[in-house]
């Protein structure tokens, strides 16, 4: 009779009695002593897993990874405040043509006013300011969006009605 090796134990704690109750049927089910379902559970989990790391080194990833996160969603806040100042700027300069009073030239009218209106529906000012991405607060630019559907009135591409602006052009 061969002796078993003392030096290969390894003395193995459950949570609880269920726990290793479970573990033994699971064995029985498979066909192999318990110590060998163990063994074969715990090498298919590391073929399955190469990079197995402990779960300190896990911690301290997840930490690093959070703490990168929060930077990159940080950056990313500050990134879309700054484009967003950016489109309010340039709304502005494309409008400029429609707010001054004693303006000379040719204006170009806003692309994106025109689709909506092109859309066939009666859509009301409030609406359309909502569409266009423009604070009603903001005077100057609703005064340019004001005069360029004044314009486009006069043109005949547009009707103002009591429901709000359609397009008829």
């Amino acid at each position: 009779m061969v002796m078993p090796d003392k030096s290969r134990y390894v003395y193995l704690y459950l949570p609880s009695a269920e726990d290793k109750a479970r573990w033994e049927s699971l064995a029985q089910e498979a066909g192999v002593p318990l110590s060998k379902f163990i063994i074969e559970m715990v090498e298919s989990t590391f073929s399955e897993q190469s990079d197995f790391k402990p779960r300190g080194e896990l911690i301290k990833e997840i930490g690093r990874l959070k703490s990168e996160n929060k930077e990159l969603r940080d950056d990313l806040n500050q990134k879309k405040i700054v484009l967003e100042k950016y489109e309010n700027e340039l709304k502005r300069y494309r409008n400029q043509a429609f707010v001054e009073d004693r303006f000379e030239g040719a204006r170009k009218y806003n692309q994106e006013l025109i689709t909506i209106l092109r859309r066939g529906v009666t859509i009301d000012s409030y609406k359309l300011l909502d569409e266009l991405d423009i604070d009603p607060k903001d005077t100057d630019l609703v005064k340019a969006v004001s005069v360029q559907l004044e314009d486009l009135e006069r043109y005949g591409l547009v009707s103002s009605t009591q429901r709000g602006w359609r397009w008829v052009g």
